[in-house]
């Protein structure tokens, strides 16, 4: 039987990373969220911490405690995230910003505190989460697309980085799930997102968990470097 596996969620309080906790929870791992609100979720291998994931002082905090609490860290997935759906010629500095900061640097950062923690794990995995406006390139979602089209530049460069410590980095590209993030997006407009997916439905929290367990499981160490779009959406 694996031992529990230390798993460290960003974007925990609700959405896709509250299912991811509680997946890793059902498999009997120890997980430790993080998000900027407090979460419902309550288990006796749960923590939360309340954390702004673009505020490094905080991140570097959450990263002394997991030393003093776990040593190790076996898994990691960059799941926070924010969007803006606006055109370029209407989208604020400051919130082209928030993204940027948000959506790829706060992962680097993440990535970056727990590479000595994971090189101590029998089989390190991180996940990052990016999306299908990467290769749909939509119209009105430039810095947001470009963001996590960063992050997946990201992802490739750090799975060559990080294999000779065993470690695999790899993303998923969720297409249009019914979360905060959607909530203010005019139906029309994800319909035509949607319509545009080779599966013309809106994804549900466990597809995306789904591709996540398959990076994280030990058979998976050959598996790297990955992108994986729900919908047919590449």
């Amino acid at each position: 039987m694996m031992a529990p596996r230390h798993v460290l969620i960003t974007g925990a309080s609700r959405g896709i990373g509250k299912a991811l906790a509680e997946h890793c929870l059902a498999a009997g791992d120890c997980v430790v969220g993080c998000g900027r609100t407090p979460s419902a979720l309550s288990h006796e291998r749960y923590l939360h911490c309340t954390v702004d994931v673009t505020d490094g002082a905080a991140a570097s905090g959450l990263f002394r405690d997991l030393r003093k609490r776990f040593r190790t860290l076996d898994v990691l997935i960059n799941n926070a995230g924010v969007a803006g759906m606006n055109a370029i010629a209407l989208t604020p500095l400051d919130a082209a910003r928030r993204m940027v900061e948000t959506n790829f640097l706060a992962p680097f950062n993440f990535t970056r505190e727990a590479l000595r923690l994971m090189r101590g794990s029998a089989a390190a995995r991180i996940v990052n989460v990016s999306t299908v406006a990467v290769p749909m390139r939509l119209e009105g979602e430039a810095v947001y697309a470009a963001s996590k089209s960063a992050l997946e530049t990201f992802t490739r460069i750090a799975a060559r980085e990080f294999a000779p410590f065993g470690i695999t980095c790899n993303a998923v590209g969720p297409c249009p799930i019914r979360t905060k993030l959607t909530a203010g997006v005019p139906d029309a407009k994800i319909q035509a997102l949607i319509d545009r997916q080779a599966v013309r439905r809106w994804a549900v929290p466990a597809d995306v968990v789904n591709v996540v367990e398959f990076f994280l499981r030990p058979e998976s160490s050959m598996i790297t470097g990955q992108v994986v779009y729900l919908g047919g959406a590449g």
